[in-house]
């Protein structure tokens, strides 16, 4: 009797049963293994598999490496580029050299001028760049470039060929005309050693006297100065006394 009993309820308690409530929605996960399986094989085998070591790896990268490949592949292709640009300078300055060299050896000539006849012109101690090129000779009042006694000296032309030079008491007289030299301070005056005047200058030579005229060693010693004999004339002194 009591196990009728207990089945009668039982079968009351299956026809109360009450409607099952809807279970909360969750995040949608892979329906199958495989497919799990699948994701973690395509992921980058390079990305770091944490936010934190991602964020980590990117502020300890090398400021100075290049972000993009294409700036790595320019960088390297500059390197060439730098060479051939070092090496076309230094073919340019030797080229410049050389041509200096070239210049300075047949063109030009710089002498470093080391006595007080031309002063105040030139100084004691001065540059003197001259040009050597003499074949179309020279004019009264231009500088030149000498050689007499081993020695370089620069003298001023005051007669050239065909002139009639004297000097007397009155001073430097060409031509018969007495010269105004204002920037000459001292007078001329002859040497009693040396050749005799009034004289008239030769063909193809020059008569020279130094600016100091006062012990100057010039034409009123040596002569008239064959113009093939010469080195040329002077273009720029530069001053380098008191350097």
């Amino acid at each position: 009797m009591e196990r009728i009993e207990e089945l009668n309820r039982q079968w009351e308690l299956q026809l109360n049963i009450q409607p099952r409530k809807p279970e909360p929605a969750v995040s949608k996960a892979p329906s199958d293994t495989t497919e799990a399986h699948g994701a973690k094989e395509n992921r980058d085998p390079k990305a770091p598999s944490d936010p934190t070591e991602a964020r980590g790896a990117k502020e300890n990268r090398d400021p100075k490496a290049p972000s993009d490949p294409t700036e790595a592949h320019g960088a390297k292709a500059r390197r060439p580029s730098l060479l051939a640009d070092m090496a076309l300078l230094l073919v340019k300055i030797t080229s410049i050299a050389l041509i200096f060299i070239l210049l300075f050896t047949f063109l030009f000539g710089i002498i470093r001028y080391q006595e007080p006849a031309m002063s105040p012109a030139i100084k004691d101690g001065d540059l003197v760049l001259f040009y050597q090129y003499t074949s179309a000779g020279y004019l009264p009042q231009d500088v030149i470039i000498l050689e007499y006694g081993g020695r370089r000296q620069a003298r001023r032309v005051v007669a050239t060929a065909g002139d009639t030079v004297d000097i007397t008491e009155a001073g430097l007289i060409i031509n018969g005309a007495l010269q105004s030299e204002p920037e000459i301070f001292q007078n001329t005056e002859r040497y009693q050693e040396g050749v005799s005047f009034p004289l008239i200058v030769p063909e193809g030579c020059v008569f020279v006297l130094g600016d100091s005229r006062a012990g100057a060693t010039d034409s009123r010693v040596y002569g008239c100065v064959r113009i093939e004999d010469t080195l040329g004339k002077v273009m720029t002194v530069i001053r380098r006394r008191g350097i």
